[in-house]
């Protein structure tokens, strides 16, 4: 189904969905809402359309004469929508990693691109986790990869706040591979970092 069909069936359904919870579709506030919706749900669900995965940039370790082989530490916002009751749950992410002095380097900014993407989708938290350092991991394999990857991910899920228990819906997940988790000093450097962020 092409894009504008695709909105135009999401509208068509919106209209009826208010209808249901008993609004009226037609009232001066939301006459333009369901088409509103329909391209909302577009660009916040992109995560599901493979032409906007985003691109990972790496470079060659030690191309500029530094190679760097000490912690790299990125840390981000993230927004997401929980696939249980499709409710809001968002975040801070802390990202980590150790390059292999002969291995790949990440461009910073597609650390955050990477976990956008991933968000983009009904998720759950402990998978979103997964697939972010999946995906990096990835990008930076080779004959050298990186010595351990790292991603925690503090999320509040609307879905326990404002319904249900109606408690305080704080979660962390976490995802070590490498390093992180076969050396114990390396993994309690990045979590005094991830406490001190």
């Amino acid at each position: 189904m092409e894009k504008g069909q695709r909105e135009q069936r999401i509208a068509q359904l919106v209209e009826e969905l208010l209808g249901l919870i008993g609004e009226n579709a037609q009232r001066t506030g939301l006459k333009e809402t369901p088409q509103r919706v329909a391209r909302m749900l577009g660009e916040i669900y992109r995560g599901y359309d493979p032409a906007q995965k985003p691109k990972i940039t790496t470079f060659p370790n030690g191309e500029d004469g530094i190679v760097y082989d000490s912690m790299v530490v990125d840390t981000g916002d993230f927004y997401s929508c929980c696939e249980h009751h499709m409710m809001p749950f968002f975040g801070k992410y802390y990202f980590a990693y150790l390059p292999h002095p002969k291995g790949k380097i990440l461009g910073i900014s597609k650390i955050g691109r990477v976990v956008d993407y991933c968000a983009a989708k009904l998720q759950v938290q402990e998978r979103l986790t997964h697939e972010v350092v999946e995906m990096l991991a990835q990008a930076l394999d080779g004959e050298y990869p990186p010595l351990g990857i790292a991603l925690v991910m503090r999320g509040e899920h609307l879905c326990k706040t404002m319904r249900g228990a109606r408690k305080k819906g704080e979660m962390v997940s976490s995802y070590l591979t490498g390093m992180f988790q076969t050396d114990s000093a390396v993994r309690a450097e990045f979590m005094n970092i991830v406490n001190q962020l």
